[in-house]
């Protein structure tokens, strides 16, 4: 996440913060939070990218990503949608 505008990936994160979590996930996703912060504070991926972090909602598997902050186009992810596909799949079983 950038330092100036909040992300909406961390906005999501924030959110789930108050959802009743343990005190040790609470902690755990502000670590994250403030990691992604630093690594696109520190601009490693350039000026135009950023890192984001975020949970998929159907198979709750943290996934990141390297996205173009102009275009929004998503230059790299882990794991890839293909990925979360056959894990989605997989869960329907």
């Amino acid at each position: 996440m950038e330092i100036g505008p909040i992300n909406p990936i961390a906005l999501s994160l924030a959110a789930s913060l108050s959802n009743g979590q343990p005190a040790a996930q609470l902690s755990e996703k502000r670590e994250i939070i403030q990691a992604v912060r630093a690594i696109n504070g520190a601009e490693v991926f350039g000026q135009n990218q950023e890192l984001t972090f975020a949970f998929d909602r159907d198979t709750r598997r943290p996934v990141v990503k390297v996205v173009d902050r102009n275009t929004g186009e998503v230059l790299m992810q882990v794991p890839t949608e293909d990925v979360l596909r056959m894990a989605r799949q997989l869960a329907k079983t």
